[in-house]
């Protein structure tokens, strides 16, 4: 399933008293979707989703469903390391209307791959909405191999893979063995030109908050056949793609959303907020 080129992996705003701060979150919505975005991924691990609570996360759902109206893609994160409790989260957010659900793999428990098919064919069987795998060996020590989600994707409501193992070679033959209507989504932001070379539909972004017509435009270079000037874009934009990791995400990215004017307040811990040089880098990175 295509839900569109450049989705954004948003971040959550919060007040401060580092709690949800719902106006903010419209106005970053609406920020977003008029600079680029197709979609938003919302309470992933860019929106913070594991300092966030159950209620926190079903709040979020609800608001973002209602101010989107139905006009581009909502994708809840709901997954987690307890299936259980991902099939209550996902069953809610089909409830409340939310458009497809994002599933990371399992982390911390280190199932086997056998037990990771299992785990996302019983959320699959919960839930009638469309899901997208998450598969961040990185974040979660856990890696989703590209046999399993082959196998997985042969599941009528499993749909799409975000696929942030850095592994092109890999993506490849998921791109080549999947069925065409099997979306492969970049989940590395720098990666996502080289990966709609080889098949990819788009990319889930974190730079999107900062750069998102640039980044639509070169997607939209690459597809009208303008591979140069894609590439020559790619080349420029990725101090910034790199630079907003340079600390632990979505500090960097929200600092950058401060400099340019949209107030999403901090991080929550265990996460701190940029230091001081850090600020200065992206600064730097912006100007």
């Amino acid at each position: 399933m295509n839900f569109g080129q450049l989705l954004t992996a948003m971040v959550t705003p919060f007040d401060q008293r580092n709690q949800i701060n719902y106006a903010k979150v419209t106005e970053l919505m609406d920020y977003l979707t008029e600079n680029g975005s197709d979609g938003l991924v919302i309470a992933g691990t860019t929106g913070e989703s594991p300092t966030l609570t159950y209620d926190e996360k079903i709040a979020l759902f609800k608001h973002t469903v209602k101010i989107a109206d139905e006009k581009y893609p909502i994708i809840a994160g709901t997954g987690s390391n307890n299936t259980e409790e991902t099939i209550q989260l996902s069953k809610a957010a089909e409830e409340i209307g939310a458009d497809a659900l994002l599933l990371v793999t399992p982390y911390y428990n280190k199932p086997n791959q056998a037990g990771l098919y299992q785990h996302f064919v019983a959320v699959a069987e919960a839930t009638n909405l469309p899901i997208m795998l998450y598969n961040i060996p990185g974040r979660t020590m856990v890696h989703l191999n590209v046999e399993t989600i082959i196998e997985l994707s042969k599941i009528d409501n499993i749909v799409s893979v975000k696929e942030s193992s850095g592994n092109l070679d890999a993506i490849a033959k998921i791109v080549a063995e999947t069925d065409d209507d099997f979306t492969v989504y970049s989940g590395d932001d720098s990666l996502t030109l080289p990966m709609k070379s080889i098949g990819g539909a788009g990319v889930v972004s974190v730079s999107s908050h900062i750069i998102g017509n640039e980044f639509k435009e070169m997607l939209t270079k690459f597809d009208s056949g303008d591979v140069k000037a894609a590439a020559r874009l790619h080349r420029q934009l990725l101090p910034i793609m790199r630079g907003l990791f340079m600390a632990p995400s979505p500090a960097p990215v929200k600092a950058a959303l401060q400099m340019k004017g949209i107030d999403v307040g901090s991080v929550r811990l265990p996460l701190v907020n940029v230091n001081e040089v850090e600020e200065q880098l992206i600064r730097d990175l912006l100007s």
